[in-house]
């Protein structure tokens, strides 16, 4: 393991409107920052979840969100979901079980009724988009732990220490990548710099600077992540 799960990272248009949105249907506590961004935190300091940063950006959602979360509802219905400013996409039909929707900024997630198994309503899973899931799964699951799991044509990260929901899946798409991701992640690093990291197949994005003290880098499939040395966020 050479970094750690931190954190979630959402482009946004409107932070306020977005952030507002996240935080109501979380459960959590919409944070202003001071300097343009907030935070979604979670409810009453829970340890099964992590702050969610939407960061300002000037430009708009262009095409498909790459990457997602994957929410369980308390019932078998989205209504409030969309009472709290969703909107439908797709039902579920003979094909899925779950409900497809988009936040305020066309961002699309799902939503699944009720599981088998006793767990809270909401996140239980991240998703990303892949060309190669398996190869993706085992170069994440070998920068911050867990283990490899494949199903069903898709591979999922399981296990990982600091990873608030069950699973990191990396699911299959024929599209490539083309535009920077609308939502990331952030690691913690292990030492002081991401010489590591880059030796195990990551690209150098942008170093720190006088504006930012962390590395930006992008995985093999070219989706972006923040790198932190050691300590606070900011």
């Amino acid at each position: 393991m050479i970094a750690r799960f931190k954190d979630l990272c959402l482009d946004a248009a409107d932070v306020q409107t977005l952030g507002g949105f996240w935080a109501r249907i979380l459960d959590g506590k919409l944070v202003d920052t001071g300097d343009g961004d907030a935070r979604v935190d979670p409810a009453g300091g829970r340890s099964d979840a992590e702050s969610i940063w939407v960061n300002r950006v000037p430009e708009p959602r262009t095409v498909k969100t790459r990457v997602h979360l994957d929410l369980r509802l308390a019932e078998a219905d989205p209504a409030p979901l969309l009472a709290a400013g969703a909107r439908l996409i797709r039902e579920p039909d003979a094909e899925v079980s779950w409900w497809v929707l988009a936040d305020p900024e066309g961002n699309q997630f799902c939503a699944f009724p009720p599981g088998e198994q006793a767990r809270p309503p909401g996140p239980f899973e991240m998703v990303v988009d892949a060309a190669d899931p398996v190869a993706q799964a085992t170069w994440w699951s070998g920068v911050v732990g867990g283990e490899v799991e494949t199903r069903k044509g898709y591979a999922a990260v399981v296990g990982v220490v600091g990873f608030p929901w069950d699973y990191w899946v990396f699911d299959p798409v024929p599209e490539r990548k083309t535009v920077k991701n609308r939502l990331h992640w952030d690691v913690d690093l292990t030492g002081p710099e991401p010489t590591a990291l880059i030796r195990a197949g990551a690209s150098l994005l942008r170093e720190p600077d006088d504006a930012a003290r962390w590395w930006v880098l992008a995985d093999p499939e070219g989706n972006e992540f923040c790198a932190f040395a050691p300590g606070p966020r900011s």
